[in-house]
């Protein structure tokens, strides 16, 4: 009886658990049925249309901008059968109402096909809706990286979704995830900075904060993470152009970036413009299909950057033919082709497949990606959002969050006898370049593709001259812009004015611009505003300089003259405000460089440098002058504070550690001057020795801090094997048993993995 008992309890539990498998596998992938169901209705020509994405303004009305050509966007839906649309019309950032309306324009001809798959919109919103009028505009991502806050930058995202959401579109392409290994690339800023550890987190953040929880809500979106792979590290700093990676260096600092957003779930990811070791990442199957869709699991949308297929036979020279462009960069794996202005794509793809040349397998897998994406972000439901529904659109606490973006991103790199912050009672000197331009303040990617709007678009919101005659009254404020970014034009007069003010605020850096536009061919910052800042040097009053740069531009001909230096990089709307309350106190500076800022052009080593890159004062020669090959002008991870941060009692759990243990790490960080502040507690780890080059330090954890004067806080992080790896010369991942030395501050422990 007993027997019969269990066995009747285990046949129980086995019903039970079969039950409950089949159950959950049944709501688990519904949207791969309802996917699997529409791909079997559709035709060859349906599914190759929508693998094709065109930009708007191809569907514009000649000497019309901005208007619909109702005949064109009928031929690309109905008889290309287009899947996307890109980009912004011109002239540039529609209202909610209108972007409505230009969405319910092409959701009418949808609905006219058979199967009426709905468009998905893709807009480059990466610093908030910044292709809409009115929207939130907040830090560009170097900025948001200088917070080192993801809880912060999260929020944000979650503002950008939503006011993106309400502009009809559901499909953004960020972030931006590439990690730049020269200062001078024309899309530094877009960047989270040169760590990779900083930048996966903060990577995680921004999807988290564009997708939720589920990203078919209407105040959701679906991210886009970019470039994969390698885009940022081209040889000569130009956009793009070539890189030379090793598969090794691509393992250990780049594909973990891409890993972590992956692992949070991101929708769609974007292609490299480039080449990497004379490969276009769009012709490269092993590292589109072998590398991202097998070997880290993607599956979502796999889409071109902008013309690059074409590319591969115009510029890349890879492919003889638009036909052979088209089968490689196919093949390779890529789901959808952001064309971006003709139907090339689509006409060689289907003959392609009708000749046999790229199998239907290859087809319904990036069809299936595309249609799943949309079945997730609910378009077949609601496929055009109602801006009246979203009555929080450029909304005060909005433009407060961003403001408190601007605040903690700003950095104070130098504060020369504690200059800062000013007395509000003094007067003071305005000048240079970026002293009263919205266009420097936000950059590129706002309003319209290099930003060369924002005047018109955010004249509502202060310049730095506005903000500071805004704080103490006009009349305390004198004005000079003394150069442009590349002209001199009244650097007497600016001259003349700083003798009769107590203070001279100082602002310089870049114009707007993004892409290839953006390209330098010399880092320092441009020869006018060094004229300027010299010229102003020698009247001996206190110059503060302030920063307003995508980029670090070298300052070193005349930052040991500056009494003070804040980057502000390119802080937003909000921007000004937040700068000018930093000045004066009101906001205690507690950004951090997310890169090393150089102080030479031809000394750009990273923080996390091999030993060898920096030569020791032990490894010096008597008989030979040496000049110091590791000198940033401040270096990653910096920030100074209005208030002074105490480190004791670093501790560690244990002294060894093996493959299955935790090592807990404990700091007491006590505020010991006389103003609240916050501070970046930064964990960084050193292998000893190892079989390859260690660095000198590697970024492992970080958290930020408030302490009130006189508070103490205890930090904890914790560490596992996993943060001990580095990729070997078979380009695996390994730990090597051996010491390791931990570093917070200036305190060191060191511990040992066997």
């Amino acid at each position: 009886m007993r027997i019969h008992v269990i066995l009747l309890a285990i046949c129980s539990i086995l019903f039970l658990s079969f039950s409950s498998q089949k159950t959950q596998k049944t709501v688990a992938d519904p949207i791969d049925e309802k996917v699997k169901e529409l791909l079997s209705k559709m035709t060859l020509e349906e599914k190759i249309g929508q693998m094709t994405q065109i930009t708007i303004t191809a569907l514009e009305e000649k000497g019309n901008p901005g208007v619909l050509d109702k005949n064109k966007l009928k031929e690309a839906i109905q008889k290309y059968k287009i899947g996307s649309i890109l980009n912004v019309p011109n002239p540039g950032a529609p209202t909610t109402q209108r972007w409505n309306e230009i969405l319910n324009e092409i959701l009418e001809q949808t609905n006219q096909t058979s199967n009426k798959i709905p468009i998905i919109y893709g807009i480059d919103a990466i610093h908030g809706a910044n292709y809409t009028a009115g929207s939130t505009l907040f830090p560009q991502q170097i900025g948001m990286a200088a917070t080192w806050d993801t809880e912060l930058v999260e929020e944000c995202t979650a503002i950008s979704a939503y006011e993106t959401r309400a502009s009809s579109i559901p499909w953004v392409f960020s972030p931006d995830l590439d990690l730049p290994r020269n200062p001078n690339w024309s899309r530094f800023w877009e960047s989270f900075g040169e760590d990779t550890y900083l930048s996966s987190q903060m990577g995680v953040a921004m999807v988290k904060g564009f997708q939720g929880d589920n990203v078919g809500n209407n105040d959701r979106v679906a991210a886009c993470i970019k470039h994969f792979i390698g885009y940022g590290s081209t040889t000569t700093g130009k956009d793009r152009t070539p890189s030379i990676i090793p598969e090794r260096i691509l393992r250990q600092y780049d594909l973990p970036i891409y890993k972590k957003s992956i692992e949070a779930g991101a929708k769609s990811i974007m292609i490299s413009s480039g080449e990497i070791n004379g490969v276009p990442v769009h012709a490269s199957k092993k590292l589109i299909t072998d590398v991202l869709k097998k070997e880290l699991g993607f599956t979502g949308i796999v889409v071109t950057d902008w013309q690059d297929i074409i590319y591969l036979h115009t510029r890349h020279k890879v492919a003889a033919t638009m036909r052979e462009a088209v089968k490689k960069s196919v093949l390779a794996g890529i789901d959808m082709s952001m064309v971006p202005d003709n139907y090339t794509f689509y006409e060689e793809l289907l003959a392609l497949v009708k000749d046999g040349e790229v199998p239907m397998s290859r087809i319904d897998d990036a069809v299936s990606r595309i249609l799943k994406v949309k079945f997730e972000l609910d378009l077949f439901i609601t496929p055009v959002t109602d801006p009246k529904k979203y009555p929080d659109f450029a909304s005060e606490s909005s433009a407060e969050l961003a403001y408190k973006a601007a605040s903690e991103s700003i950095t104070l790199l130098k504060n020369e006898n504690s200059i800062l912050p000013i007395s509000k009672n003094k007067k003071i000197l305005v000048t240079g370049a970026t002293a009263n331009s919205m266009k420097y303040l936000n950059g590129g990617w706002s309003y319209t593709w290099q930003g060369e709007n924002s005047d018109k678009y955010a004249q509502e919101k202060f310049t730095i001259l506005e903000a500071f005659q805004n704080k103490i009254g006009k009349q305390n404020v004198s004005f000079a812009e003394g150069v442009s970014i590349e002209k001199e034009i009244d650097i007497e007069k600016a001259v003349k004015l700083a003798s009769t003010v107590d203070y001279i605020i100082l602002c310089l850096g870049e114009h707007n611009y993004t892409e290839t536009p953006g390209d330098i061919n010399e880092l320092k910052i441009t020869a006018p505003q060094v004229k300027l800042a010299k010229a102003l040097s020698k009247v001996n009053k206190p110059v503060i300089l302030i920063l307003n740069e995508g980029r670090p531009r070298l300052i070193n001909d005349f930052e040991k003259d500056m009494h003070a230096v804040l980057q502000s990089y390119l802080p937003g709307n909000e921007g000004a405000r937040a700068i000018v309350d930093v000045v004066y106190g009101d906001v205690n500076p507690s950004g951090k460089l997310p890169y090393n800022y150089p102080r030479f052009s031809n000394s750009l080593q990273k923080y996390n440098r091999k030993y060898t890159e920096s030569l020791g004062d032990s490894e010096q020669n008597d008989d030979a002058e040496y000049q110091k090959s590791y000198n940033p002008q401040y270096e990653f991870g910096f920030g100074l504070s209005y208030t002074a941060f105490e480190y004791k009692n670093l501790s560690i759990n244990k002294e060894k550690i093996s493959k299955s243990d935790e090592l807990v790490i404990s700091v007491d960080v006590k505020n010991v001057g006389d103003l609240k502040g916050k501070e970046v507690v930064q964990l960084y780890i050193t292998d000893v020795y190892a079989s390859i080059t260690p660095e000198v330090k590697s970024l492992k954890r970080f958290t930020k801090i408030e302490l009130s004067p006189g508070e103490t806080k205890t930090v904890k992080f914790t560490i596992t094997k996993d943060d001990l790896g580095f990729v070997n010369e078979d380009n695996n991942w390994v730990v090597e048993e051996g010491d390791f030395e931990i570093m917070i501050n200036n305190f060191k422990k060191k511990f040992a993995f066997e």
